[in-house]
């Protein structure tokens, strides 16, 4: 089957739909093409803060009906060490907030908009492949119900991730990813029990990093810092309350423990593109960057490229591609301030891996406390910390 549209999307995920939504509310053509199915799209738990910038964006387009219904509007986080919690009030510093919403919650919202639409998306196709990308008419081939699709574009949008196929398609030389790996992982699980505070506890611990974040009023979401090389079968549900409670633990508070409903570990690594465009190529969210999750960037990231990217590709179809043109050092500039915050955060609050020597740990635990005292006493430091945390403006 041969197709044409103006915009071929690869990755169903949040950016991938919530450009379709941008292209939609200029009239502009766009064909969405997932590999996954739609439940497993839906059934992926990630990130869970939305940044204010990312709020406003979903606003601008009238896509956050049901996450100012349902969202926990947050205006601050607890930033913890040695036992002593310090809340970082967003609103008295910089008169912004976050808010507490699913990812899987977003995507949901994107899906039903696109329903409503009758937005041509495809789910479960396989075989996917940009075609011509340096060409003037690039094209995307997939099957999808054993039917081979042709489908001719001015433009292909990557969406897929750091495993999609669209940054494949870019050589080596020219995609050339500046990365770092961190010697430490996230234990991350979900429980069915209420929140045991009322916003975001960032601990530093002798034993490591720990959090506790939430998805609703009645489910939590809690992280412990371990080894990448850590199996999470040696981790059982008493193991890891245990964990938590020595780690968050304060005078005066007790963490409630509840059945925990899903748990992993993830590695954290950092991986930014030399470029988001090659040819009618361009790359949005993970396919060209990602980040370690402590400074809640990822999904937020996403959205940001996706509002650049968006406006630049309606002025492109209205006849001019200046914007288009420089999507690519915008966003990556953009980017790289979002990389520094999250490894300031990160290397903030986690400790050096196994490998380090006593001594050298010791030294660099003590340092990451004599940090965290600056900043709970210097409001220019909170002020910083929080203009970051709520989201830079989407130029």
């Amino acid at each position: 089957m041969t197709e044409r549209t103006t915009v071929g999307i690869v990755g169903a995920g949040p950016a991938g739909l919530l450009l379709g939504h941008l292209l939609a509310a200029a009239n502009v053509p766009f064909v969405i093409v997932e590999n996954r199915s739609r439940e497993h799209v839906l059934s992926r738990i990630r990130a869970g803060v939305l940044e204010q910038s990312s709020v406003d964006v979903l606003d601008r387009f009238g896509l956050a009906d049901r996450l100012h219904a349902e969202g926990l509007v947050h205006g601050g986080i607890h930033l913890q060490v040695e036992g002593r919690r310090f809340h970082v009030d967003f609103e008295d510093l910089v008169g912004r907030t976050v808010t507490v919403y699913g990812q899987q919650q977003v995507v949901l919202d994107l899906m039903r908009r696109h329903d409503e639409l009758g937005s041509a998306v495809h789910y479960g196709a396989s075989e996917v492949t940009p075609v011509d990308v340096t060409g003037d008419e690039p094209h995307l081939r997939f099957v999808v119900g054993g039917e081979q699709h042709d489908l001719a574009a001015r433009f292909v949008v990557g969406a897929d991730g750091y495993h999609g196929v669209c940054r494949t398609v870019i050589p080596p030389e020219a995609l050339n990813p500046a990365e770092r790996a961190y010697d430490c992982a996230w234990l991350g699980v979900l429980a069915d029990v209420a929140p045991s505070t009322d916003e975001l506890v960032y601990a530093l611990h002798p034993d490591g990093f720990a959090m506790h974040s939430m998805r609703s009023p009645s489910v939590s979401r809690l992280y412990l810092q371990v080894d990448p090389g850590e199996d999470i079968a040696d981790w059982s549900d008493e193991r890891i309350w245990d964990g938590l409670q020595e780690r968050l633990g304060i005078p005066g508070w007790t963490l409630t423990p509840g059945p925990i409903t899903e748990k992993s570990i993830t590695p954290m690594r950092s991986s930014v593109a030399s470029t988001l465009t090659y040819g009618r190529l361009f790359l949005a969210g993970d396919a060209g960057h990602i980040v370690p999750p402590t400074g809640a960037k990822g999904l937020n990231a996403a959205i940001a490229d996706v509002a650049m990217l968006g406006d630049a590709l309606t002025v492109a179809v209205g006849g001019s591609e200046t914007a288009l043109a420089s999507y690519s050092d915008r966003a990556l500039a953009r980017q790289w301030k979002i990389q520094y915050f999250s490894q300031w955060m990160t290397d903030m609050l986690h400790l050096p891996g196994p490998s380090t020597p006593p001594a050298e740990r010791d030294f660099r635990y003590r340092s990451r406390v004599g940090q965290l005292d600056f900043v709970t006493t210097s409001r220019f430091a909170q002020q910083t910390l929080a203009e970051q945390y709520t989201g830079l403006a989407i130029a």
